[in-house]
């Protein structure tokens, strides 16, 4: 397992729990992931940080619980090997296509799973075992098997969270009119 963590300063030597920006709401006995954490994604879903840090997107992906008619409605026809359709608005399409991120390896050790979306956590200060800039990002999320589908707002895609299709939204009060 490979754990990653994306930044836009590529030059942070070591990593510091700290607490989320905007406590969110937990599931009883989960209130401890508004305390100072370092986060990690796995491989597979290191597609969600594929953007320019501020860029609001919507990533979506089928699973085994998923019906056919959510998966046809969402995100359609996929070309062969595509497991993920990623939407930001077109406000943010040459930030994506000339923005750079980097990509921090982590030691797995102090890290434990969330059981959510790939997510992993560590109480403890954690020194990176590497640090790779990107400099493709619709490159690297083609290589993540994740198609770009470019809409002029999200907000029509607030539906997916009812649907039987993984959602995940990251930034998306920057998105326009989402607040």
């Amino acid at each position: 397992m490979r754990l990653f963590h994306f930044s836009e300063d590529g030059q942070i030597d070591q990593f510091t729990p700290r607490s989320v920006r905007q406590p969110a709401l937990r599931k009883p006995g989960q209130e401890w992931l508004n305390s100072p954490l370092v986060w990690a994604i796995d491989a597979d879903h290191q597609r969600l940080y594929l953007f320019p840090r501020e860029c609001p997107r919507i990533v979506v992906w089928a699973h085994s619980a998923s019906s056919h008619d959510d998966r046809m409605a969402w995100m359609g026809d996929l070309p062969c090997g595509v497991q993920a359709v990623a939407f930001i608005e077109r406000a943010w399409v040459d930030r994506h296509r000339s923005g750079s991120i980097f990509r921090y390896e982590f030691p797995v050790h102090s890290f434990e799973c969330i059981e959510d979306a790939g997510m992993f956590v560590s109480r403890s200060v954690v020194r990176p075992l590497g640090c790779e800039r990107i400099a493709n990002l619709p490159h690297a999320l083609k290589d993540s098997h994740t198609e770009l589908r470019v809409v002029d707002s999200l907000l029509p895609l607030r539906g997916v969270w009812n649907s039987t299709l993984h959602a995940s939204g990251i930034r998306l009060r920057n998105a326009s009119g989402w607040a």
